[in-house]
Protein backbone atom coordinates (compact mmCIF):
# COMPACT_ATOMS: atom_id res chain seq x y z
CA UNK A 1 0.00 0.00 0.00
CA UNK A 2 1.58 3.29 -1.12
CA UNK A 3 1.35 6.66 0.65
CA UNK A 4 -1.73 7.82 -1.26
CA UNK A 5 -3.62 4.62 -0.44
CA UNK A 6 -2.69 4.87 3.23
CA UNK A 7 -3.89 8.48 3.37
CA UNK A 8 -7.21 7.37 1.86
CA UNK A 9 -7.50 4.55 4.40
CA UNK A 10 -6.82 6.98 7.24
CA UNK A 11 -9.44 9.46 5.99
CA UNK A 12 -11.97 6.66 5.59
CA UNK A 13 -11.38 5.63 9.20
CA UNK A 14 -11.72 9.24 10.43
CA UNK A 15 -15.03 9.54 8.62
CA UNK A 16 -16.52 6.15 9.48
CA UNK A 17 -15.26 5.64 13.04
CA UNK A 18 -14.67 9.16 14.35
CA UNK A 19 -17.46 10.94 12.48
CA UNK A 20 -15.08 13.67 11.31
CA UNK A 21 -16.75 16.57 9.49
CA UNK A 22 -16.08 17.26 5.81
CA UNK A 23 -14.02 20.36 6.62
CA UNK A 24 -11.88 18.35 9.04
CA UNK A 25 -11.30 15.60 6.49
CA UNK A 26 -10.39 18.15 3.82
CA UNK A 27 -7.88 19.77 6.19
CA UNK A 28 -6.27 16.39 7.00
CA UNK A 29 -6.08 15.59 3.30
CA UNK A 30 -4.37 18.88 2.42
CA UNK A 31 -1.82 18.57 5.20
CA UNK A 32 -0.98 14.91 4.59
CA UNK A 33 -0.78 15.25 0.81
CA UNK A 34 1.45 18.32 1.16
CA UNK A 35 3.77 16.44 3.50
CA UNK A 36 3.84 13.40 1.21
CA UNK A 37 4.77 15.56 -1.77
CA UNK A 38 7.54 17.35 0.12
CA UNK A 39 9.09 14.26 1.72
CA UNK A 40 11.19 12.13 -0.58
CA UNK A 41 9.59 8.71 -0.85
CA UNK A 42 6.27 9.89 0.60
CA UNK A 43 4.80 9.35 4.05
CA UNK A 44 4.68 5.55 3.97
CA UNK A 45 8.42 5.14 4.48
CA UNK A 46 9.22 8.48 6.15
CA UNK A 47 11.48 8.43 9.19
CA UNK A 48 11.70 10.85 12.11
CA UNK A 49 14.56 12.78 10.47
CA UNK A 50 12.49 13.20 7.29
CA UNK A 51 9.55 14.56 9.22
CA UNK A 52 11.74 16.88 11.28
CA UNK A 53 13.26 18.27 8.07
CA UNK A 54 9.79 18.80 6.64
CA UNK A 55 8.64 20.68 9.75
CA UNK A 56 11.80 22.79 9.74
CA UNK A 57 11.15 23.59 6.08
CA UNK A 58 7.56 24.79 6.59
CA UNK A 59 8.75 26.89 9.54
CA UNK A 60 11.39 28.47 7.29
CA UNK A 61 8.69 29.13 4.66
CA UNK A 62 6.93 31.34 7.18
CA UNK A 63 4.04 29.14 8.26
CA UNK A 64 2.52 30.33 11.53
CA UNK A 65 3.12 28.23 14.64
CA UNK A 66 -0.57 27.31 14.65
CA UNK A 67 -0.31 25.97 11.09
CA UNK A 68 2.83 24.02 11.95
CA UNK A 69 1.10 22.51 14.98
CA UNK A 70 -1.93 21.55 12.89
CA UNK A 71 0.25 19.80 10.31
CA UNK A 72 2.16 17.93 13.03
CA UNK A 73 -1.13 16.90 14.63
CA UNK A 74 -2.31 15.48 11.30
CA UNK A 75 0.93 13.50 10.99
CA UNK A 76 0.64 12.18 14.55
CA UNK A 77 -2.93 11.00 13.92
CA UNK A 78 -1.90 9.42 10.62
CA UNK A 79 1.01 7.41 12.04
CA UNK A 80 -0.99 6.43 15.11
CA UNK A 81 -3.54 4.93 12.72
CA UNK A 82 -0.86 3.10 10.71
CA UNK A 83 0.63 1.64 13.88
CA UNK A 84 -2.76 0.55 15.23
CA UNK A 85 -3.62 -1.14 11.92
CA UNK A 86 -0.30 -2.98 11.76
CA UNK A 87 0.69 -1.08 8.62
CA UNK A 88 3.78 0.23 10.33
CA UNK A 89 5.82 -1.04 13.26
CA UNK A 90 6.79 2.33 14.70
CA UNK A 91 5.56 5.91 15.11
CA UNK A 92 8.15 8.33 13.66
CA UNK A 93 6.41 11.34 15.25
CA UNK A 94 7.02 10.12 18.80
CA UNK A 95 10.08 12.28 19.46
CA UNK A 96 9.05 15.34 17.45
CA UNK A 97 8.55 18.51 19.45
CA UNK A 98 5.49 20.63 18.92
CA UNK A 99 6.17 24.22 17.79
CA UNK A 100 5.84 26.82 20.49
CA UNK A 101 2.79 28.97 19.94
CA UNK A 102 1.43 31.84 21.96
CA UNK A 103 -2.31 31.54 22.07
CA UNK A 104 -3.89 34.99 21.96
CA UNK A 105 -6.25 35.80 24.78
CA UNK A 106 -9.85 35.70 23.60
CA UNK A 107 -11.65 39.01 23.15
CA UNK A 108 -14.30 39.36 25.78
CA UNK A 109 -16.52 41.96 27.45
CA UNK A 110 -16.71 43.15 31.03
CA UNK A 111 -19.75 42.21 33.06
CA UNK A 112 -20.72 45.90 33.10
CA UNK A 113 -20.64 46.24 29.30
CA UNK A 114 -22.51 42.96 28.88
CA UNK A 115 -25.16 44.23 31.28
CA UNK A 116 -25.47 47.47 29.28
CA UNK A 117 -25.89 45.51 26.06
CA UNK A 118 -28.59 43.27 27.49
CA UNK A 119 -30.38 46.20 29.13
CA UNK A 120 -30.42 48.09 25.82
CA UNK A 121 -31.79 45.05 23.99
CA UNK A 122 -34.54 44.66 26.61
CA UNK A 123 -35.41 48.38 26.47
CA UNK A 124 -35.72 48.35 22.69
CA UNK A 125 -37.86 45.19 22.78
CA UNK A 126 -40.21 46.71 25.37
CA UNK A 127 -40.39 50.19 23.83
CA UNK A 128 -41.22 49.55 20.18
CA UNK A 129 -42.66 53.02 19.68
CA UNK A 130 -39.37 54.70 20.59
CA UNK A 131 -36.87 55.53 17.86
CA UNK A 132 -37.02 53.94 14.44
CA UNK A 133 -36.32 50.35 15.45
CA UNK A 134 -38.25 47.48 13.88
CA UNK A 135 -40.41 46.08 16.74
CA UNK A 136 -40.15 42.50 15.45
CA UNK A 137 -36.39 42.84 14.96
CA UNK A 138 -36.00 44.29 18.46
CA UNK A 139 -37.83 41.33 20.00
CA UNK A 140 -35.68 38.93 18.02
CA UNK A 141 -32.43 40.66 18.99
CA UNK A 142 -33.39 40.63 22.66
CA UNK A 143 -34.00 36.88 22.51
CA UNK A 144 -30.77 36.28 20.58
CA UNK A 145 -28.47 38.12 22.98
CA UNK A 146 -30.15 36.77 26.13
CA UNK A 147 -29.93 33.17 24.87
CA UNK A 148 -26.36 33.61 23.62
CA UNK A 149 -25.11 35.04 26.91
CA UNK A 150 -27.05 32.47 28.95
CA UNK A 151 -25.74 29.47 27.03
CA UNK A 152 -22.42 30.35 25.35
CA UNK A 153 -23.62 28.74 22.11
CA UNK A 154 -21.62 29.00 18.92
CA UNK A 155 -23.33 31.46 16.58
CA UNK A 156 -24.13 28.67 14.11
CA UNK A 157 -25.79 26.71 16.94
CA UNK A 158 -27.75 29.77 18.04
CA UNK A 159 -29.24 30.73 14.66
CA UNK A 160 -29.96 27.05 13.95
CA UNK A 161 -32.02 26.43 17.11
CA UNK A 162 -35.36 24.70 16.45
CA UNK A 163 -38.53 26.49 17.47
CA UNK A 164 -39.35 23.61 19.84
CA UNK A 165 -36.70 24.94 22.26
CA UNK A 166 -38.90 27.96 23.01
CA UNK A 167 -42.13 25.96 23.04
CA UNK A 168 -41.00 23.93 26.05
CA UNK A 169 -40.53 25.31 29.56
CA UNK A 170 -37.35 23.42 30.43
CA UNK A 171 -34.40 24.84 32.33
CA UNK A 172 -32.04 23.03 29.96
CA UNK A 173 -32.08 21.97 26.33
CA UNK A 174 -29.91 19.80 24.09
CA UNK A 175 -27.91 21.31 21.26
CA UNK A 176 -26.03 19.52 18.50
CA UNK A 177 -22.57 21.02 18.07
CA UNK A 178 -19.38 20.31 16.15
CA UNK A 179 -19.04 16.78 14.84
CA UNK A 180 -22.72 16.14 15.54
CA UNK A 181 -22.05 15.86 19.28
CA UNK A 182 -24.90 16.77 21.60
CA UNK A 183 -24.55 18.62 24.88
CA UNK A 184 -26.89 20.06 27.46
CA UNK A 185 -26.94 23.83 28.00
CA UNK A 186 -28.82 25.87 30.64
CA UNK A 187 -31.40 28.61 30.16
CA UNK A 188 -31.64 31.52 32.57
CA UNK A 189 -35.00 32.93 33.59
CA UNK A 190 -34.33 36.08 31.54
CA UNK A 191 -33.41 34.05 28.46
CA UNK A 192 -36.57 31.95 28.77
CA UNK A 193 -38.73 35.07 29.13
CA UNK A 194 -37.09 36.72 26.11
CA UNK A 195 -37.62 33.57 24.03
CA UNK A 196 -41.29 33.36 25.05
CA UNK A 197 -41.82 37.01 24.10
CA UNK A 198 -40.09 36.41 20.76
CA UNK A 199 -42.18 33.29 20.15
CA UNK A 200 -45.35 35.34 20.61
CA UNK A 201 -44.05 37.98 18.17
CA UNK A 202 -42.97 35.29 15.72
CA UNK A 203 -46.53 33.94 15.58
CA UNK A 204 -47.73 37.24 14.08
CA UNK A 205 -45.94 36.39 10.82
CA UNK A 206 -48.03 33.75 8.97
CA UNK A 207 -45.15 32.89 6.62
CA UNK A 208 -43.15 31.58 9.57
CA UNK A 209 -45.83 29.28 10.93
CA UNK A 210 -44.35 26.15 9.34
CA UNK A 211 -40.70 27.23 9.62
CA UNK A 212 -38.80 24.83 11.94
CA UNK A 213 -36.27 27.42 13.13
CA UNK A 214 -36.68 29.59 16.20
CA UNK A 215 -35.16 32.51 14.31
CA UNK A 216 -36.57 32.17 10.77
CA UNK A 217 -35.64 34.33 7.80
CA UNK A 218 -36.20 34.55 4.07
CA UNK A 219 -32.88 32.86 3.35
CA UNK A 220 -31.89 29.73 1.49
CA UNK A 221 -31.57 27.78 4.74
CA UNK A 222 -34.74 29.27 6.21
CA UNK A 223 -32.87 30.49 9.31
CA UNK A 224 -31.38 33.83 10.27
CA UNK A 225 -27.86 34.07 8.87
CA UNK A 226 -24.83 34.51 11.10
CA UNK A 227 -23.79 37.57 9.11
CA UNK A 228 -27.11 39.37 9.64
CA UNK A 229 -27.02 38.65 13.38
CA UNK A 230 -23.41 39.86 13.65
CA UNK A 231 -24.29 43.07 11.79
CA UNK A 232 -27.36 43.77 13.93
CA UNK A 233 -25.42 42.99 17.11
CA UNK A 234 -22.87 45.69 16.25
CA UNK A 235 -25.72 48.14 15.75
CA UNK A 236 -27.17 47.27 19.15
CA UNK A 237 -23.75 47.72 20.76
CA UNK A 238 -23.35 51.16 19.21
CA UNK A 239 -26.76 52.22 20.56
CA UNK A 240 -25.71 50.93 23.99
CA UNK A 241 -22.61 53.12 23.90
CA UNK A 242 -20.22 50.22 23.30
CA UNK A 243 -17.66 50.35 20.48
CA UNK A 244 -19.02 48.10 17.75
CA UNK A 245 -15.49 46.93 16.88
CA UNK A 246 -15.29 45.30 20.31
CA UNK A 247 -18.27 43.01 19.88
CA UNK A 248 -19.27 39.99 17.84
CA UNK A 249 -21.31 36.85 18.57
CA UNK A 250 -18.06 35.07 19.43
CA UNK A 251 -17.12 37.81 21.92
CA UNK A 252 -20.39 37.17 23.76
CA UNK A 253 -19.57 33.45 23.83
CA UNK A 254 -16.20 34.31 25.37
CA UNK A 255 -17.93 36.61 27.87
CA UNK A 256 -20.18 33.72 28.93
CA UNK A 257 -17.13 31.54 29.68
CA UNK A 258 -14.99 34.27 31.26
CA UNK A 259 -17.73 35.50 33.57
CA UNK A 260 -18.50 31.96 34.73
CA UNK A 261 -14.85 31.40 35.63
CA UNK A 262 -14.54 34.80 37.30
CA UNK A 263 -17.44 33.85 39.53
CA UNK A 264 -16.13 30.47 40.61
CA UNK A 265 -17.07 27.96 37.89
CA UNK A 266 -14.85 24.94 37.29
CA UNK A 267 -12.84 24.84 34.05
CA UNK A 268 -14.07 21.32 33.25
CA UNK A 269 -17.70 22.41 33.61
CA UNK A 270 -17.09 25.36 31.27
CA UNK A 271 -15.49 22.96 28.78
CA UNK A 272 -18.67 20.89 28.74
CA UNK A 273 -20.93 23.93 28.42
CA UNK A 274 -18.92 25.31 25.49
CA UNK A 275 -18.82 21.93 23.74
CA UNK A 276 -15.02 21.78 23.57
CA UNK A 277 -13.84 18.26 22.77
CA UNK A 278 -10.49 18.88 24.47
CA UNK A 279 -9.81 20.70 27.75
CA UNK A 280 -6.77 22.32 26.10
CA UNK A 281 -9.13 24.43 23.99
CA UNK A 282 -10.86 25.74 27.12
CA UNK A 283 -7.49 26.53 28.70
CA UNK A 284 -7.34 29.80 26.74
CA UNK A 285 -9.36 31.05 29.70
CA UNK A 286 -6.76 30.14 32.32
CA UNK A 287 -5.78 33.82 32.60
CA UNK A 288 -9.20 34.35 34.17
CA UNK A 289 -8.51 31.62 36.72
CA UNK A 290 -5.08 33.09 37.47
CA UNK A 291 -6.60 36.52 38.11
CA UNK A 292 -9.20 34.95 40.39
CA UNK A 293 -6.57 33.05 42.38
CA UNK A 294 -4.44 36.17 42.83
CA UNK A 295 -7.49 38.08 44.06
CA UNK A 296 -8.41 35.22 46.39
CA UNK A 297 -4.94 35.23 47.97
CA UNK A 298 -4.82 39.02 48.24
CA UNK A 299 -8.24 39.16 49.89
CA UNK A 300 -7.99 36.21 52.26
CA UNK A 301 -4.36 35.37 53.01
CA UNK A 302 -3.40 36.65 56.51
CA UNK A 303 -0.02 37.97 55.30
CA UNK A 304 -1.32 39.68 52.16
CA UNK A 305 -0.82 43.44 52.08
Amino acid sequence: MNSAARIEAFLEMMSAERGAAENTLASYRRDLEDASEQIKGGLAAAQTADLRSYLDDIAARGFAATSQARKLSALRQFYKFLYAEGLRGDDPTGTLDSPRKDRPLPKTMSEADTGRLLDRAAWEANNPAEGDNDPLGARRMHALVEVLYATGLRVSELVGLPVTVAQRDDRFFMVRGKGGKERMVPLSGKAKAAMKAWLAARKTVPAWEENPFLFPAASESGALSRQVFARDLKGLAARAGIASAKISPHVLRHAFASHLLQNGADLRAVQQLLGHADISTTQIYTHVLEERLVRLVNEHHPLAD
